[in-house]
Formats: structure tokens, C-alpha cells, sequence
């Protein structure tokens, strides 16, 4: 009952949700040239082979499934890939990181007749969704059709898994809709049966298996120069309140390094604007990349608000503190910061990456701090003994490189539906030995 009354109360919200959209817009948070892709409006045509839709909410969910989708597409030559995100920071990231045979569009907002004008157009063959974005009218109609649907690295915050236990008779159906359920951990796997999952497995976090980000070597040798021997830190995948705390950990830390230079990646470039006015009213010399401005010995903060290019910083810093984990946005992959030599710091909210976070903590590559006073004393300490920080980070390395398992497990639990869309080109069966 509950999923007929979601459908009738959101099919007259068109107008609003228009509005809506139109004031993000404004603000830069959708993408003007694709709007009408919120709407359902194709904004490319359909290929001509299987295709399967893998759904990524924003930019760490599409980050984690790359590797899925280059080994689906290397594997699979007849199979062709849409990625279908919602927010505009993780469309900029695909356009320059998806391979051929993948597109992008963005997925239509929870609306019956734009859902419906979407699956009109690209009716998948196979649905693949990644972590815990669950519209209830997207799913419920895809499987309506037929679609076969899997999701993949699962995983529910505990306050979103206490929500939707209130809701019992929407979340027993949209679960109740996918195949196959691949947790995360056991926890996650524990939460997904209880919610109503059919089949559920658990084979780890895709983001473990990821591969090293891309770092552009001519930015890099451009660069280093201008860093010279200066003391260095980064500041990555920032979010509201964390800028706030480099600018104090930079003024403890210079006054025992002098010249020390903080590198500061926000999550989200759009707030490069506000980030820039507070850091130049703290006092501080700030050199901004999106307006080309050079690093010099003057240089107290480096903002690099641009998209796809934390992996260069990461090359360049040796110490990173991974964001989102000093306030409750539930951290971002520390990985990312292990596979590029760095020593790992980060914040006690780590929801989002709790298995990666431990597993670093435990082979003594990553450390855990509580506030500005305590994230710079970590920066001190590494900064005072290079042999540490090359420790940790080696030790970082060697946990990162582990995950590949995961992929191999993924795609191992997917087979009996890529077989039959798209077999692996000379070995039909190969799946199929590799499983017996």
C-alpha cells in the first residue's frame, strides 16, 4: 500500500520540483546545459547492444564503481555502460575519467511520468546500484518492467537505517525489488535483511578496490618546483567547518615550521568563492588554482577548488587529512590518500568508510584525531619525523593494494546475469569453470 500512496503523493509535485531544480541551478548545484536529463529528457541516444545502468549518487559512489566498469567493459567487448548520477561535481568527474562504451546522464528526480520517459528511452537490460540512494518510484517502476536489479556495495547510515525502519511497507518493496543485495560488511548485510532484502551477500567495499587516482605528471613536474623544500600538508575533500580548522592547524604548525604551506582540496569547488573570503579575512595569503594564481614563497594557503584533480595533491603532500570526518559528513576514502604515499589522518566520523578506516588504524598507516588541536599535533609529529611518515605510508600502501579481491568477488556474483546479456568474448562459459 505504502509504494502506491509514495506514487500518488509525488506524481502532482512536478511544478514544485521544477522550482526546485530551477533554484539549484541558479546556484550552480545542476547542470545548465543538461537540466532537462533531471526531467527524464534523453540527452543521447540509446546504443544498439545489452546495456547495463549502473546508478551512483555523487561523486564517491561513481569513483568506487570505475574499476567495476572498466573491468565489465574489458571483459565484456558487446556490452555497453550508462552511469546515471545527481549531482553536477560527479558528472565532471566522469566526462573525464569514464572509458568508451560508457556515458553519462543524470538521473531523473522521483517523479512517475519522468521516470517513465527515461526507461522509454534506455530500457536497460540490467540495473547495477551502488550504496544507498533508494527512490522508491525509480526502482519499483524499473522492476515493473522486468529489469533485472542489483545493488552493490550496500550500505545504510544508522540514521538512515533507523528511518527506514519506520517505514516497513515502503522499504519491504523496494528492497524486495533487487535480485541480489552485496553488503558492504556483515553489519550492512545484517541491516538489508532485517529491511527485507531477498539475497543478500557480503563481499566488502568496492571503494577498497578501487584504483589509484589519476594524477597528471606534467601538473606534478610543474608544480614541485614551486613547493621547493617547504614544509607541506593537504587538506582534502573538505567540507563546511573543516576549512576553518586548517586555518588554525596552519597558524599552530607554521609557528614551528616557518613557510609551511597548506594545500586545501574542497569536496565540492563550488564553494571555492566562499572558502577563498575566509581564509583572505583570517589574514592569510592565499593562492587560488581556478584562477591560474602561481605558488610562491609568500604563499601561506594553496586552494585548489578544481574538479578531478585530487590525486596530483595527493602525489604532492605526503601527509593528507581526508575530510568529512571532522564533522558529520562520514568521511571520504582514505585509501585515495594511502595508494598516493601519503600518511593518513582523519577525523572520528567515519561512517562512510568504517572497514577501510579500521584496517588502516590497525596496520598503524592512518591516525585518528578529535579536533584542530589534535589533527595539528598529528601534523607536527610527521612533519618532525620523516621516517614515520614514510612508515605510514608504506603500511598504507601495502593495505590499500589488498582490496582487488573485492572486484573479482563482485563480478564473480554478477556473472549469471552479464552471461547472458554479454559473454565474455571466447570463453562463453568461462564464468561459469571459474565458479565450479
Amino acid at each position: 500500500m505504502l509504494p502506491q500512496l509514495y506514487r500518488a503523493a509525488t506524481w502532482p509535485l512536478a511544478p514544485l520540483v521544477i522550482i526546485y531544480l530551477k533554484r539549484r541551478r541558479g546556484q550552480g548545484k545542476e547542470d545548465a546545459r543538461r537540466f532537462r536529463e533531471r526531467q527524464g529528457v534523453p540527452g543521447a541516444a540509446r546504443p544498439r547492444a545489452a546495456l547495463l545502468w549502473i546508478h551512483a549518487a555523487s561523486v564517491g559512489e561513481a569513483t568506487a564503481m570505475l574499476a567495476l566498469i572498466e573491468r565489465l567493459l574489458q571483459a565484456r567487448p558487446a556490452l555497453e555502460i550508462l552511469v546515471t548520477t545527481g549531482t553536477v561535481t560527479s558528472a565532471h568527474l566522469l566526462e573525464s575519467r569514464l572509458p568508451s562504451r560508457a556515458r553519462h546522464q543524470f538521473v531523473p528526480v522521483d517523479v512517475s511520468r519522468w521516470i517513465a520517459r527515461f526507461l522509454d528511452h534506455w530500457h536497460p537490460d540490467l540495473a547495477l546500484w551502488a550504496e544507498s540512494e533508494l527512490w522508491p518510484n525509480l526502482i519499483l517502476a524499473t522492476h515493473a518492467r522486468g529489469i533485472p536489479m542489483v545493488l552493490v556495495n550496500a550500505r545504510l547510515s544508522a540514521g538512515s537505517y533507523a528511518r527506514w525502519q519506520k517505514l516497513p511497507g515502503l522499504i519491504g518493496p523496494v528492497l524486495g525489488a533487487f535480485s541480489l543485495c552485496l553488503a558492504q560488511d556483515e553489519e550492512q548485510a545484517r541491516r538489508f535483511r532485517r529491511l527485507g532484502a531477498r539475497e543478500v551477500g557480503m563481499v566488502g567495499d568496492l571503494k577498497a578496490a578501487a584504483g589509484a587516482l589519476p594524477v597528471d605528471r606534467r601538473q606534478l613536474e610543474q608544480l614541485s618546483p614551486r613547493i621547493k623544500e617547504r614544509p607541506l600538508w593537504l587538506a582534502a575533500s573538505t567540507h563546511a567547518g573543516e576549512e576553518e580548522i586548517a586555518v588554525c592547524v596552519h597558524r599552530q604548525v607554521a609557528a614551528n615550521h616557518p613557510g609551511l604551506l597548506t594545500i586545501i582540496v574542497p569536496r565540492h569547488p563550488a564553494r571555492g568563492d566562499a572558502i577563498h573570503a575566509m581564509l583572505t579575512a583570517r589574514g592569510l595569503c592565499v593562492a587560488r588554482r581556478r584562477d591560474g594564481e602561481p605558488i610562491t614563497d609568500q604563499t601561506d594557503v594553496y586552494l585548489a577548488d578544481t574538479m578531478g584533480e585530487l590525486g596530483l595533491f595527493y602525489s604532492l603532500a605526503g601527509i593528507a587529512f581526508v575530510g568529512g570526518s571532522l564533522v558529520p559528513e562520514g568521511g571520504h576514502n582514505p585509501f585515495e590518500a594511502a595508494r598516493l604515499d601519503c600518511a593518513v589522518l582523519q577525523g572520528p566520523n567515519i561512517d562512510n568508510c568504517a572497514r577501510m578506516a579500521a584496517e588502516l588504524a590497525a596496520a598503524g598507516a592512518a591516525e585518528t584525531v578529535s579536533d584542530a588541536d589534535g589533527l595539528a599535533r598529528a601534523v607536527l609529529a610527521l612533519l618532525a619525523n620523516p621516517r614515520l611518515r614514510a612508515e605510514r605510508a608504506a603500511a598504507g600502501k601495502r593495505v590499500a593494494a589488498a582490496g582487488s579481491d573485492i572486484l573479482d568477488a563482485v563480478l564473480m556474483r554478477l556473472a549469471p546475469w552479464l552471461d547472458r546479456l554479454a559473454p565474455i568474448e571466447g570463453h562463453a562459459d568461462l564464468s561459469r569453470r571459474l565458479r565450479a
